[in-house]
């Protein structure tokens, strides 16, 4: 099956949009398919504000219908507590809380940008998509993350090379509560390295203090950085340490 194929079967989908790579393919496909596409973004405290700036910029562009959904993801204390599965209950909270307002709008089907390339085993929230009979495209289709990027570059989505993100809450260690104060601190330390040029990096909390992964790449830029940065994070963090152990 194809994404033309799986649209000519739904053609009115709603779509669970974070504005990543994968979810924005996944909108610009629907839309070039024909289809009544309506984009869902739940805004939460996990969420920084670059990819509500980044979903909002790329409906623009695309003319697309997006609506924007607040949630209070720390109401739920089995994800404030922050347990292993705290993905499964977040995500859930989040997809029923769009499933909701899209069956409220009109539309019958939800999807998501899960692909081919992700491990259906051990994918946080994989639990609530089949639970809530959610439809993964991309997934269904066959196509990779690798093929996902060379199709958005040819499709000119800024998104095609665009790091994979992962919420605020995965930078608190598990079984650590997740509180306010907490997520704001993280999200204010990877703003000062964002705007020191650097992608695709966490900063993590560890111990009171910031445990800062970057890839390779990135590691000359972090050592000619590295005043900067201890200026910014001290500011926050009882102590700032690099992870040698790189983020591939």
């Amino acid at each position: 099956m194809t994404l033309k194929d799986f649209f000519a079967e739904q053609p009115k989908v709603a779509l669970a949009f974070s504005g990543g790579v994968d979810s924005a393919y996944l909108l610009y496909a629907a839309i070039q398919s024909g289809a009544e596409v309506r984009a869902y973004y739940v805004k939460s405290a996990f969420q920084p504000q670059f990819e509500l700036d980044d979903a909002l910029r790329l409906a623009e562009e695309l003319r697309a219908d997006l609506r924007v959904l607040t949630a209070d993801a720390l109401a739920d204390p089995r994800v404030a507590a922050n347990p292993a599965d705290r993905c499964y209950y977040c995500k859930t909270g989040i997809f029923s809380a769009i499933l909701r307002t899209a069956h409220e709008d009109g539309f019958s089907v939800l999807m998501d940008g899960t692909n081919a390339s992700d491990d259906a085993s051990d994918r946080p929230g994989t639990r609530t998509l089949k639970e809530l009979s959610v439809r993964s495209p991309l997934r269904e289709c066959g196509l990779t993350k690798a093929e996902i990027r060379r199709l958005s570059r040819e499709a000119g989505l800024f998104t095609w090379d665009k790091p994979a993100y992962a919420c605020l809450a995965t930078r608190i260690p598990t079984g650590e509560a997740i509180t306010p104060e907490k997520l704001q601190k993280t999200e204010a330390a990877e703003d000062a390295l964002r705007a020191m040029g650097f992608s695709d990096f966490r900063v993590r909390m560890f111990h009171g203090g910031a445990r800062i992964q970057v890839t390779e790449a990135q590691l000359p830029l972090l050592l000619e950085k590295r005043p900067a940065i201890l200026n910014a994070l001290k500011k926050a963090y009882e102590t700032v340490l690099l992870d040698l152990e790189v983020r591939a």
